[in-house]
Order: C-alpha cells, then structure tokens, then sequence
C-alpha cells in the first residue's frame, strides 16, 4: 500500500500544484495586499472577531435575500418579498441565523460560516436551476426523485453536460472548503465551551415555540393549498423546510375508533338506500325471485369496460387569449366535450407532479393533507399499501391493468400499483417503442393503442384499464424544431423563444388529439361496452398565469368522456379525487369505502374542498394510511397485490451465429431488452421486436439464454423462457478491430 501511494503522490501533486498557481498569483496581486493593508480589513476583521454574534444578523438577513433572489429570477421581486413579507422574511433570517450559531462550537468559526452560507446558497441555486424548468420549487421529495431523474437523461430535464457542471461544481467548492480548512485561522480565547454550547441549543429550541406562535398568528402557516404561491408568500427557506419536517399525515383531531365507525357506517347507509331502490327496480321489471341479490344485479356480463386516461400536460389553449392558432389543434377532443360529460378537473399541482394527480384520481384520497410538495408514491406507499379504484372494481370482477410508455420505476410506479392492487402493468420496457417526438426525448403514445389492446385481451371479462401518456411532456424548446408544423402559433406579447416553446407544445397536442381518436376507434371496435375518463395532469410549464387562463385557476385542467352505451351527457367540475368516483355512481357501482363517501358526499350537496367535505375524508385517509385501519373493521378491507409486469411472454425461439454476432429471435423484444447467459447480464443490441444480437465470444455452445426487460436500478421486469444454444453449423469467423470498434459504438449508442 505504501509503494502505491509512493507511486501516486507526484501525480496528485502536481494536480495541486496547477489548482494552487492561480490562487497564489491573486494572494500575492497588488489588490489583494492592499486590501489586506487598509484599515477597512482591519474593522471587517475586529468586527467579526469581537462582534461575531451580532454580525451574523445581517449575514443571515444576505443569505436569504440571495435565496430568494435566486428563486424568483428577479432582484426585484426578492426586493418585494422583503417589503410585502416583511414577517417571513425576518423568520427565514433567524433560521439563517440560528444555523450560523453552529459556528460557535469550533475554532475554525469562518470555516464553519463559510460551509453553512454556502449550504443554504446552493439549496438557492437548485431551486433557480429546477424553477427554469417545471413551476413547483424544490422539495425534499425532490430528492427522493434522485434515481428517477438519473434515468431521464434524454430528456431537457437533465443531460450529461448539466451532470458535468454540477460535478465539476462540486469538486471547486470541496477544494475551497479543503484549502480554508487548512489556512482558516483559529478564534483565540473563545469562551467556555459549555457556555457557547448553551447559546447554540436555546436559539435552536427557540425556533419551535416561535414557529408556533407566528403560525397562530397568521403570519405562517403550516400547509400550502398552492406549493409555488406558498414558496413566493413565506419564503424558500420556509418552504423547503416545511416540506422536509411536515411530511405525512398529522394525526386529526377527534380520530377515534367510534368517529371512524360512525363514517363508514353513514355512508353504509346511504348506499344501502341506493341498493332497496334497485331491487324496487329489479321487481318492477318482474324480477320476483326473492332470492335475488344486489351482486347479482351489478356484476352481470355486460358490465362495461372503464378506461381512465392521464394526458400528460394537457391543456385546450382555446382557455388562454393570447394563444392564436391557424386551426383547432383538438379537433376531435372538442367533439368529444361537444358529445359526451366533460367539465374541469381540479388537480392538486402545476406544471409538475404528475403522480400526485395520478394518486388522487386512482385513490379517492386527497394530497392536501400530505406534507407541502410530498409524493406519497414515494414515501408512504413504499410501506403501505392503500385502498383504490382498481380494488373497488376488482371486488366486483374486473381486471385492472396499467399501461405506460416510460419507465416502470419512475414515481415508483410498480410499487405504487402493487399497494393499489392492480393486477398488471404494461411500462415502456415491455413495449417495441420506436416512435419518439421531434426532440427524441418522449415516446410518442400511439404505443399505448396496441399495450392497451392487449392488456383487455389477457384476461377474461370486463377490464378497468388506467393509461398514461406522455407525448405532451414538457420542457419545451425555446427555438425552431419543425419548420413546416402542421398548426402555426402566434402568442400575442409573448417572445420570440416563448412563440416556439408554444408552438412545439401545440403541435404535441395536436398529436395527442389524433391518438386519443384512434385509442378510442380502437376500442369501440372491440364491440364493448366501454366509458373513457380522460383528464389532464397539470397545465404545461410554460409560465402560464392566473390572469392568462380562462377559467382564472392554475389548478383546473379539463375532463372529457366517450362511452358507447348511451350514458347521459351531464357536465360538471370535479375534483380529482371526486372524478372516478362520480361516474362509477353513474354505472351504479358504489362499492369501496372511499368511493362510498365520495357518492354520499356529492349526494348530500357538500362541495369539494370545503372542510364540511373534507373533514371526514381526512378521517379516513389518515385511518387507512397512518391510523388503525378502523374502516376495514367496519367497512371492506383491501390489501396489495401480485403485481405482473406484462401481459405478453417473452419468448426466445432459436439462435444462430453468424457475422461474429450470435442473433436471437423471438418476440416480445425492446429496446430495454437485456440477455443473460448463465445468469449474468451481458451487452446486448436491440435489432427489433423480434431480433436482439450479442457479441459471438460472450457466448458458447451449450449456454443457458434468457431474456430479461429490465428496468432502471438493474430491475428484472419480465423473463423470457430459457433458451440453450445449440448451433451445430457456426464457424467462428475473424472480426476486424474496426468491425469490433463500430460496434461497440453502435452499442454504446443504443443502450
């Protein structure tokens, strides 16, 4: 070990060397001497020797006008948060400054100052960073997205070149700490460590009894209904704190076995009433047989199918003023409001967030009452599973199936599916994506057609299927992708890069509109009786303002139906969590303790988002999520499920070497398609649907195949059958190093 770091101490050496030139020469410059000789250095000095304490006050006080600064994008807008917010501001200060005191506990106390300014400054630049791309500011459930971001380095989320930034940012601000470690001078004669050790802890208990006492009086509070407008009211400090300690549900005041009890068996009531009324109709009908069950009512053969369809940022520009068009890029779509139930949809996020509107739909349950930019796909449905739509409808014989054109993992979707209860899941990695939009980052959906053709064909019977799109995924060029679009754009007071950006979007949807008509051409063909639920996640990123959207509200997006059964037209606005609900009350399904209280809810005219509605349902949901589970007690339990990821075998046919490549046919192939031989995974070029190739030497006469659709973090989706090689008439054949060289390229590119 010695002769090793013997070996490779020069190298590093001279590395510091090169890093250290620069530094000396600006140490050594005349500037810097006569800076160091003035008697303004030696005040700065004196000031931050004896005065320490009092000189972090208007440190902290820089600290957070420079977050918030970097936040808003604008020197301005920090200016009027100082004016206008005067009480947060000087609440985000005292973090600051209680975070500063931490200094006191060492000698090296500008070190330490240095490291927790800095701290704070790059949660500053992250949020500057992310905001230029979505509208929700950073939250701590951000970093659970870490991995999921890692997977997404094709898209304008993030790239190499922005790795590569933020690494090499990184490195310069490690060796600054390292160099200041070392040369930082030590406070000399400090006092007792007891005594500053004391300091430190009173100002850090005093932050509670003050959070309390400012929330109390209006001046904070502890829950955003909107993240970014809470973010601009109370800081980002605030904010991001807020979203790291509130994370979960609180325990409800009044939760007790009885309350839950007394819910559940009021809504029991009620659906009980609806279920007489049926058997009135069913004797009427001369239906006299007096064994005559309600089950036997609702679950026939003829039960319709339900398809809920996520559009991914969708959002009728015909809402906005300023958005001019050379023709309806939604043709089709506005037939369908013209046809059929439509109405706004009212989502819990903008312009990002997906999975939480996502979560509301398919629950029933509300993300209010989770911590401010919490995902519970990725925190509390890792441990928990929850009651859904799909185990309501299971309950009454359907399959429940899933259907996605990316990855599995994202969101921690296949977990997340699993504790909903849904039978299978169709992602990206189990489906011959070739087809991609103009920037190459997103699939585009008319994949999901075929995904979701076969997931109702693999099983029997009536099939709840929820889809999701991705084609009109954001963030958008601010430059010329096509220059012969099909729909030209022209934004009235917009700039030129923002007229681009929409007209790229524009164009996505116009695509997405054509898709959602074949989807639906698709299945009527089936000869079915189907209801299509289709709704948007959240308004694009594109800057939108409350003011510039027709219905005044950032958090309304549309809803739109088709069925072919003749369900009545009836058009109104529903919350998210409201809307499954509401139209399996149409289809007289009232199963589900959750779709229960919604029906009984709506039925008694109480409002969504009131807390006359919302109260109760908080009482549930934190039950089933964090609680005893009463509701089961008293109501239906539900638990997870099995998952499959699929519905269609992977299969290996035969194998043949030739051209230095042994060629794998079969079906099922994609381009995340690994082969494994002997059980380890080996490079692996994807040729087609029905072809994957691998290097001849990587494999032998006599190896055990396999193919495997592999998700992000090494994640065995699907196995195909397993596949001996056995190919009597191969003769090794030389391969040129050029030849070896292309391919690897070719291999690096594709994977």
């Amino acid at each position: 070990m010695k002769k090793f770091l013997n070996i490779i101490k020069p190298f590093f050496s001279s590395i510091g060397s090169v890093i250290k030139k620069p530094f000396t020469i600006l140490a050594n410059s005349k500037i810097v001497n006569w800076y160091l000789d003035s008697k303004f250095h030696k005040l700065w000095i004196k000031l931050w020797t004896d005065y320490a304490f009092w000189m972090h006050v208007p440190l902290a006080m820089c600290i957070v006008f420079a977050m918030e600064w970097l936040s808003r994008h604008s020197f301005i807008k920090a200016a009027g948060f100082v004016v206008h917010h005067t009480g947060p501001f000087l609440f985000n200060s005292y973090c600051v400054f209680v975070a500063l005191s931490i200094s006191f506990l060492s000698k090296r106390r500008g070190w330490w100052r240095l490291f927790i300014s800095m701290f704070f400054i790059i949660l500053g630049i992250i949020n500057c960073v992310i905001l230029l791309n979505r509208v929700s500011p950073f939250g701590y459930t951000d970093l659970y997205m870490i991995s999921d971001l890692l997977t997404m380095q094709d898209s304008n989320y993030f790239s190499a070149e922005e790795a590569t930034i933020s690494v090499i940012a990184l490195i310069i601000y490690i060796i600054v700490l390292i160099v200041f470690a070392i040369k930082c001078p030590k406070k000399q004669n400090p006092q007792k460590f007891w005594k500053r050790l004391l300091l430190v802890v009173a100002l850090f208990i005093s932050l509670n009894p003050l959070t309390i006492f400012l929330r109390n009086s209006g001046i904070m509070t502890s829950y955003f209904g909107n993240l970014a407008q809470g973010y601009l009211d109370y800081g980002y400090l605030y904010g991001f704190s807020t979203s790291v300690l509130d994370r979960g549900m609180n325990r409800p005041f009044g939760y007790s076995e009885s309350k839950i009890k007394s819910i559940v068996e009021e809504d029991q009531a009620y659906i009980n009433s609806l279920e007489s009324t049926k058997y009135e109709i069913a004797d009427e009908e001369g239906n006299t047989d007096g064994n005559l069950t309600v089950t036997e009512i609702d679950t026939g053969d003829n039960q319709p199918n339900i398809v809920v369809m996520l559009l991914e940022s969708f959002y009728d520009v015909s809402e906005s003023d300023f958005i001019e068009t050379s023709e309806d890029p939604i043709p089709f779509i506005h037939y369908l409001e013209a046809n059929y139930s439509t109405g706004h949809c009212i989502v819990p996020v903008v312009g990002a967030g997906t999975c939480n509107s996502e979560f509301e739909v398919l629950t029933g349950l509300s993300c209010n009452f989770f911590g401010p930019g919490e995902y519970p796909q990725k925190t509390i449905l890792k441990e928990t599973d929850v009651e859904s739509y799909a185990d309501v409808l299971s309950e009454d014989g359907y399959s429940t199936h899933v259907v996605h054109n990316n990855g599995g993992n994202f969101y921690s979707r296949a977990n997340a599916f699993s504790m909903m209860g849904f039978d299978s899941f169709t992602s990206k990695e189990l489906l011959d994506i070739t087809d991609y939009t103009p920037l190459g980052n997103w699939p585009t959906d008319d994949i999901l057609i075929e995904g979701t053709m076969d997931a109702m064909d693999s099983t029997e019977g009536s099939d709840f299927v929820y889809t999701i799109t991705v084609e009109g995924h954001g963030a958008y060029p601010t430059y010329q992708v096509e220059e012969d679009p099909v729909i030209d754009v022209n934004c009235v007071g917009k700039t030129e890069a923002e007229n681009w950006a929409w007209e790229y979007y524009v164009n996505r949807i116009y695509n997405v509109d054509d898709f959602v008509k074949q989807y639906i051409e698709a299945l009527d063909a089936r000869g079915e009786d189907t209801l299509v639920i289709m709704f948007g996640d959240h308004l694009p990123t594109m800057g939108l303002t409350e003011s510039e959207v027709l219905t005044g509200d950032l958090y309304k997006t549309k809803y739109f139906t088709w069925n072919n059964f003749g369900m009545e037209k009836i058009d109104m606005d529903l919350a998210s969590y409201q809307l499954v609900s509401e139209f399996l009350n149409r289809l007289d399904i009232h199963n589900g303790n959750i779709n229960a209280y919604h029906q009984t809810a709506m039925a008694a005219g109480k409002q969504y988002g009131t807390s006359e509605y919302m109260n109760d349902l908080r009482m549930l949901q934190y039950d089933i999520m964090y609680g005893d589970r009463y509701t089961y007690k008293y109501g239906t339990e539900y638990g997870p499920s099995d998952l499959i990821m699929g519905v269609n075998d992977v299969t290996i046919d035969s194998a043949y070497y030739f051209n230095g490549r042994l060629h794998i046919y079969g079906d099922q192939f994609t381009k995340w398609s690994k082969v494994f031989v002997n059980g380890e995974q080996i490079s692996t070029k994807y040729e087609s649907g029905q072809v994957l190739s691998v290097k001849a030497e990587d494999v032998k006469n006599g190896d055990i195949i396999t193919v495997c659709q592999m998700g992000s973090s090494n994640t065995v989706f699907r196995e195909s059958n397993k596949y001996v090689v056995n190919d009597p008439s191969y003769t090794e054949e030389d391969v040129t190093a050029e030849e070896e060289s292309d391919e690897d390229e070719e291999n690096s590119s594709e994977e």
